[in-house]
């Protein structure tokens, strides 16, 4: 049985990761942390839990994850980056779901958070938890930097483009929207009901935390410089994200339809659609599936792939499980075979 813990488990991601490794067969969860719910039931603070678990929130301060294999951050970031060098030194794996050790140039992560990194050693070690891309480095990680809910599916989408090398990687574009749980559980202006409902809005437009994050796994998968221009909107719908990304052809491709299948041939948790359907959010909500699709209308030279993923599931924790799974050497979909509810 692995024992684990979760740092954070209050949040929108926090609950969403201890639902899912409460119905993990192999998994028993030891510790969860809230400084402001600390001795509070989790059931009482979130019934759907009701005769599920009786665990209580624990004080970070007082927690104890000496027995833990794995330690989970549902953090925001800046908060795992000053724990998380204890715990590796106590021999304890961990999978950081903020931000805080995605980017390898501290240099650069710095810029983007307006901090100082309290962990600069562990940013080159950390392993990115993009199973697709990076799943035999998950195995033997002490660290996982589990991806953005945007880098997720915006990486996915492009992956078989950049692996095949035939769009120019200097002028990729993602126009994204996701529900209104991405900006998390505080309470927020925007995120009211009455400011998002019957509402379409663009943001971070001239600049988004994701979007270095995108560009250095995009620049890996194609090994060379990629530029990409992201642009997120805020969609009156509480999980999900669809992406629309748009790539130039720079080689003619007889079967964009079979370079994507081929791809994501034996990968459990991406699903290419058949030509001519699309994916949607609704499609993928709550379950750990990327759904993509591939369009190069009216034959021109531009591609147009589409990526529907759950921001909770597949953006956030249901990655975070398949990581462990991979780490502790369990079945890769351990935990993670709910189908996506509809509607």
């Amino acid at each position: 049985m692995i024992r684990v813990g979760v740092v954070g488990a209050t949040g929108y991601t926090g609950i969403e990761l201890v639902r899912l490794l409460l119905q993990h067969p192999g998994v028993m969860i030891d510790v969860v942390t809230s400084r402001g719910e600390a001795g509070r039931r989790l059931d009482n603070l979130f019934p759907s839990l009701l005769g599920v678990s009786d665990l209580r929130f624990t004080d970070p301060t007082d927690a104890d994850y000496t027995a833990c294999d794995v330690v989970f951050f549902a953090t925001p970031h800046n908060v795992a980056m000053r724990e998380v060098p204890a715990l590796i030194d106590q021999g304890i794996r961990v999978i950081d779901l903020s931000a805080d050790f995605r980017l390898t140039d501290v240099a650069l992560w710095e810029h983007w958070y307006g901090e100082s990194h309290a962990a600069p050693e562990l940013c080159a070690q950390a392993i990115y938890g993009l199973p697709e891309t990076h799943r035999e480095a998950i195995k033997a990680a002490r660290l996982v930097a589990c991806p953005g809910c945007y880098p997720t599916a915006v990486q996915l989408g492009f992956l078989p483009l950049m692996k095949a090398g035939v769009v120019d990687t200097g002028s990729l574009v993602a126009s994204c929207g996701s529900g209104t749980s991405g900006a998390g559980r505080q309470a927020k202006l925007a995120g009211l009901l009455t400011e998002a409902g019957e509402s379409l809005s663009a943001y971070g437009v001239s600049g988004h935390r994701h979007l270095p994050e995108m560009e250095q796994g995009l620049s890996g998968m194609a090994q060379q410089p990629v530029s990409l221009t992201f642009v997120p909107h805020l969609v009156p719908m509480s999980r999900g994200i669809h992406a629309t990304l748009f790539a130039q052809l720079t080689t003619e491709v007889d079967d964009l339809q079979g370079l994507f299948e081929q791809c994501f041939a034996t990968e459990p948790s991406v699903v290419v659609l058949p030509a001519g359907d699309y994916p949607a959010t609704r499609n993928v909500r709550g379950a750990n599936i990327c759904q993509l699709a591939v369009a190069q209308p009216q034959g021109r030279d531009t591609v147009v792939v589409l990526s529907a993923i759950d921001n909770l599931v597949k953006g956030a924790a249901g990655q975070a499980v398949q990581a462990m799974n991979l780490m502790v050497d369990q079945p890769e979909w351990a935990g993670l075979g709910g189908i996506a509810l509809t509607p």
